[in-house]
């Protein structure tokens, strides 16, 4: 894998920031002190927190509304939010929640227990009268709640079915966050347009294709949020970006590509945010149908793949290679001694004639541009190259973020529309969570979960299930591991890279820097002149 189309970009880039210098300076004073621009890579799919499956969505929601409890900043540890305090029963079966005194939705109306269980209700109860405001594609990360009960107007207890160990790490994902009964149920489906949540800011505008708009809530219960506006803007192409970025247009460039970033690494005006994440680019494969149902071929794809100079070449060290489904941010779950699979290129291609799969032609889904998914086309391209050098033909098939999304989710077939390959992303808080919902025999499309490629191991469900149930951290770090095992023999996904994340921001921005979870929380920025 060559070097050379990075430098091609950043000399394309350059021109870009030759051409937008005087520009630059002459516009930067268009945007007033106490608006924050935010540049992402696409379009919001939805802004209901139940809908919703994308980072760039969740970079939103986090603005707008509140879970129960959060991450703490710069960490994946769990503190209070809509709850002040809460219990665990001594067998691991109920959590009981104490919530804030008066803190009210954005239309006014009250944040209590009713508004907790009708959350979660519409979310788990197909018979719920907010049911049909889904689906709701990450319910499946509280298929452990039993029921949810109101005991007065600010206790709201929760009794699970079993111990559930991740359960507080998923009542802080975005799925966790509360939403107003009545504004659910008056504005039912358009709700996910007409946004109202309990966040530091409040929905003001959704101008499709062009930006949504936050304003300042000014009775929120941390405190008012630094800026009066924040803009949230979809710009796909990453050079329109880097653009507007140059032009003064946009303060902050989330999932900015590895080719942009050297440039702004290097000029004045603009500094980088990095953080590592718990992410892991993979490609999902086909265990229904085609070439890929037979291991060998699976695992000849896994050798072929140099995922050493994607990190180093196409994202420019923006990634590290992975050999598992764990990311290194799970320090304590996290083992660095799992080999996984190298670069091994005559071994592909020995495993291709012992399957009789030489020459074979493979699908290969691929998205222009989306949540955590780093430089998809580019990558996409290189694995072609890869897999073509031990005699593989694939083609790529690109889509549209959203519509890419809608395509693998539904699963990757056996029929003439079927995939053989496609890329994917997850940033999970908790590291047994992609497993559950994207390999779990349980977790098919339809059924609650991102299982796309139809996998199915009864070991590795049981492994899971007693990890999630453990209450004992080590032996929960130990069945997390052997269920990695698993999957890294059985070979369901090519694991590629786990991310890090990047973000160019402008010097005028104080405040600024990127969560673990890849989301934003912005209430503390502000722009260094502002108000």
């Amino acid at each position: 894998m060559s070097p050379a189309r990075p430098a091609l970009v950043g000399l394309v880039l350059a021109a870009l920031a030759a051409a937008a210098g005087v520009a630059g300076r002459a516009r930067a004073a268009e945007v007033p002190d106490d608006v924050l621009v935010v540049g992402q890579s696409a379009e919001p799919a939805s802004l209901d927190p139940g809908v919703t499956t994308a980072t760039n969505d969740a970079r939103i929601l986090v603005n707008l509304y509140d879970g129960l409890v959060r991450t703490k900043p710069g960490s994946l540890e769990i503190e209070p939010a809509l709850a002040e305090s809460w219990s665990l029963s001594e067998d691991g079966r109920r959590y009981t929640f104490r919530l804030r005194a008066g803190v009210r939705f954005h239309d006014g109306s009250p944040l209590d227990a009713r508004a907790v269980t009708f959350t979660f209700g519409r979310l788990l109860d197909p018979a719920h009268p907010a049911a049909a405001t889904g689906p709701f594609p990450l319910a499946f990360l509280f298929r452990a709640v039993e029921r949810v009960e109101a005991l007065d107007p600010r206790t709201v207890r929760f009794t699970l079915r079993q111990p559930f160990a991740p359960f507080l790490a998923n009542l802080a994902t975005p799925t966790g966050l509360i939403v107003p009964p009545g504004a659910v149920m008056a504005r039912g489906k358009d709700f996910g347009r007409n946004p109202v949540g309990t966040g530091p800011f409040r929905f003001e505008a959704w101008q499709s294709s062009r930006k949504v708009t936050l304003a300042r809530n000014p009775d929120y219960w941390g405190g008012p949020a630094a800026s009066r506006l924040v803009i949230f803007r979809p710009l796909a192409d990453p050079n329109t970006r880097a653009t507007e970025m140059l032009a003064g247009d946009v303060d902050v460039a989330a999932e900015m590509p590895p080719d942009a970033l050297a440039l702004f690494r290097h000029r004045a005006g603009f500094s980088v945010a990095e953080a590592v994440g718990p992410h892991l680019w993979y490609l999902i494969l086909n265990m229904r149908a085609g070439p890929l149902r037979d291991r060998r071929v699976r695992e000849a794809v896994n050798w072929a793949i140099d995922r050493r100079a994607l990190a180093e070449h196409v994202l420019q060290g923006t990634a590290v290679p992975a050999r598992g489904i764990i990311a290194p941010a799970f320090a304590g779950t996290y083992d660095p001694d799992l080999a996984g699979y190298g670069h091994d290129p005559a071994r592909a291609r020995a495993l291709l004639r012992e399957a009789g799969a030489e020459g074979a032609r493979l699908t290969l889904l691929v998205a222009e541009g989306g949540s955590g998914m780093l430089d998809p086309v580019a990558m996409g391209t290189a694995i072609q190259a890869d897999l073509a050098r031990v005699g593989l033909d694939v083609r790529l098939v690109t889509y549209e973020w959203n519509a890419y999304l809608a395509r693998v989710n539904r699963g990757l077939g056996e029929d003439a529309d079927m995939a053989d390959m496609a890329e994917m992303a997850w940033m999970t808080n908790d590291p047994d969570q992609l497993p559950s919902l994207a390999l779990a025999s349980d977790a098919l499309p339809g059924k609650g979960g991102f299982n796309a490629g139809g996998y199915a191991n009864p070991d590795l469900d049981r492994l899971l299930d007693e990890a999630r149930r453990s209450t004992d951290p080590a032996r929960r770090r130990d069945l997390d591991r052997a269920a990695e095992r698993l999957v890294v023999a059985d070979a369901p996904f090519a694991v590629v890279v786990h991310g890090k994340q990047a973000a160019v921001v402008r010097e005028a921005v104080r405040g600024f820097a990127l969560d673990p979870t890849f989301t934003a929380r912005l209430a503390g920025v502000r722009k260094r002149d502002g108000p």
